[in-house]
């Protein structure tokens, strides 16, 4: 644990994710012997049904208790555990640069503790960053040892570029060969939000995508307080951050409301189009540590 970088995670919160691992609704097939149950039935310590025997099967497994009040020949089945498959998205795209902490160091160390955490329950985890494409897929990596090799590499990702989500969480979908647990990391804000007079804003075919994937979807939604709350007024200029169109506007009394009943729209709309399709959502401040953010998914019942 002492090797993981400091800069992305405190050793102490490292040995906090050793007692944790993810808590899936779904039942997934791994590759491997892990933690998590399988539909596939094994020879775990988990029952699972009965089936009735036939020459070959192993005798250990026939129930005798059943055989002397049935007369029949049962075999007990139990579940295989095996390893879940961790897919984390982390949004690169320039708006993430945003902010004294910037959204993507938040984001960064928001996936790192979920990869670890993924890592010591062996599961088997890919990172992949994406802004207007998809980025270089880091894993997957199946055991704490590759902790270290996995955080060297996420420190090199430095923010830039354009966001589309649609493109990239589709692209991602479709290339999932194997369903498990998706956790996505991203401030949402996408350059096709009502660009079309419409009033869907982008994020939502984007995830669309990633509920149809037969995926488990969670949504890590990263904000920074200023974005929140904003703390500026007069005249001001602001520039696009991924574009560098530019506004001139005047933060006054009624911008500020008008700022916050979009924002409020904003927020509310999402978190709804996540409940109605069992996608867990969870709202991130970059003040919030990385701990407190894991301590909410817990409560959540997205980690046990």
């Amino acid at each position: 644990m002492s090797q993981a970088p400091e800069t992305l995670l405190d050793p102490k919160f490292l040995r906090t994710l050793d007692q944790l691992a993810f808590a899936t609704r779904r039942l997934f097939t791994g590759h491997v012997q892990g933690e998590k149950r399988s539909p596939k039935r094994g020879s775990s310590v988990e029952f699972a049904d009965f089936r009735d025997y036939v020459p070959g099967d192993d005798p250990r497994y026939v129930d005798w208790n059943a055989y002397g009040r049935l007369d029949r020949l049962l075999i007990k089945l139990f579940v295989e555990e095996e390893d879940l498959s961790v897919h984390l998205l982390v949004d690169a795209s320039e708006s993430m640069a945003f902010g004294e902490v910037t959204k993507f160091r938040c984001a960064q160390r928001l996936a790192a503790a979920l990869a670890y955490l993924a890592l010591t329950s062996f599961d088997r985890v890919r990172v992949t960053p994406f802004s207007a494409e998809l980025g270089e897929v880091i894993g997957p990596y199946r055991g704490r040892a590759f902790a270290p090799r996995m955080f060297a590499r996420m420190e090199q990702w430095q923010p830039a570029g354009q966001t589309d989500l649609t493109r990239s969480l589709r692209d991602y979908a479709q290339a999932v060969r194997q369903p498990g647990l998706v956790v996505a990391i991203s401030d949402l804000l996408d350059r096709s939000d009502k660009s079309d007079g419409s009033d869907r804003w982008g994020y939502q075919d984007a995830l669309r995508f990633l509920a149809g994937s037969k995926c488990e979807v969670v949504v890590l939604h990263v904000l920074d307080d200023a974005e929140l709350a904003p703390p500026w007024s007069g005249d001001l200029k602001l520039v696009d951050a991924e574009t560098g169109g530019e506004r001139e506007v005047t933060m006054g009394q009624r911008s500020l409301r008008l700022y916050r009943r979009t924002l409020d729209e904003f927020l509310s709309g999402v978190e709804a189009f996540c409940s109605g399709r069992q996608i867990a959502y969870q709202r991130v401040a970059t003040s919030e540590a990385v701990e407190d953010v894991v301590l909410k998914l817990r409560r959540r019942g997205v980690v046990r």
